[in-house]
């Protein structure tokens, strides 16, 4: 392998030998011995930023720089007062008067640019995942599994505005502006508990937390029999990941492999934004109304009249 890279044979080589050379790449690594305590690598850096890598820390920093000055300006640019309600203050969208038009930079003008800025930052920052991981010999699978994550920012702040033809439809940018405009989401079209994409996405989030939850786990409790060495130790007899198989094959009937359990988290993460995006696209642009849609499913009861109460004549 080294050999193959140009590397002499008897170094092993490092990070900088795969994949190219030097360009691109800043700073010197640093070794913190003290990471290792907390089951990180001891290494940190270099840092590759590229073409990609810089363009989405200049639309990101123009992003940052847009959001926070604007709600600094809502409190008079007081600091005390920015931190203070830093969770309340937000950008907000475009009224719904000015439909898909671009307002006036107080009236949600500002949102647009900041959004415009947001959005190119994620499509490079997902460009660079892939660039790299071909750079560096990988499947980019890391790109594929970013997807999941700007399908569902693109649901919402662009596609289903835009479909709906009202940049109000989209959250501000705020913590709690978002958090408020989840909520409303639901209430407006007839709660998110009957969206059957919404069901999906909670069941693929749980179960994500459980698959990882499990597999950590289990690699934290055989890591003294060097578990967390997985590739080198599926088929060695004693290892500490062939020990981790025998206990799920003790425990369930079978086991997941160091693969296979890597493959399912995949997917459960995966489908947890992709799922919650369509539940999210199709309300109010094909369903207006979840509880009627379960009604009509079958899956909750029809609203029927309260019967009336009669009440005794009152006695003379």
């Amino acid at each position: 392998m080294a050999s193959e890279m140009g590397v002499p044979p008897n170094r092993i080589p490092v990070d900088l030998d795969v994949g190219g050379n030097e360009t691109g790449h800043i700073g010197k690594p640093i070794f913190a011995k003290w990471l290792e305590r907390l089951g990180f690598d001891a290494q940190l850096g270099p840092f590759y930023l590229g073409f990609w890598g810089a363009l989405s820390f200049v639309c990101a920093g123009a992003f940052t720089f847009i959001w926070l000055i604007t709600m600094a300006a809502q409190v008079g640019y007081n600091p005390v007062a920015f931190a203070k309600y830093f969770v309340v203050l937000q950008l907000e969208p475009p009224s719904a008067q000015f439909g898909l038009a671009f307002p006036p930079l107080g009236l949600g003008g500002w949102w647009l640019i900041a959004t415009f800025f947001l959005t190119a930052s994620i499509l490079a920052w997902q460009v660079r995942l892939w660039e790299r991981a071909k750079a560096r010999g990988l499947k980019p699978y890391l790109a594929y599994g970013f997807t999941g994550a700007v399908f569902l920012y693109l649901v919402i702040y662009v596609i289903r505005p835009m479909i709906m033809q009202d940049w109000s439809e989209a959250p501000p940018h705020g913590i709690k502006g978002l958090l408020d405009w989840t909520n409303n989401v639901s209430v407006r079209y007839g709660n998110f508990y009957y969206n059957p994409f919404h069901m999906l996405s909670i069941f693929f989030l749980l179960g994500s937390t459980l698959l990882f939850s499990m597999h950590g786990a289990t690699v934290w409790a055989l890591e003294k029999y060097g578990a967390h060495e997985e590739e080198a130790e599926i088929d060695e007899p004693g290892t500490g990941t062939e020990r981790a198989q025998l206990f799920w094959r003790w425990t369930m009937g079978f086991n997941a492999n160091a693969y296979s359990i890597h493959l399912w988290a995949f997917w459960f993460a995966w489908l947890t934004g992709v799922t919650g995006a369509i539940g999210v696209l199709l309300s109010g642009t094909l369903v207006p109304d979840w509880f009627q849609w379960a009604i009509d499913a079958r899956i909750n009861y029809p609203q029927l009249p309260a019967v009336p109460v009669e009440l005794p004549p009152p006695t003379p």
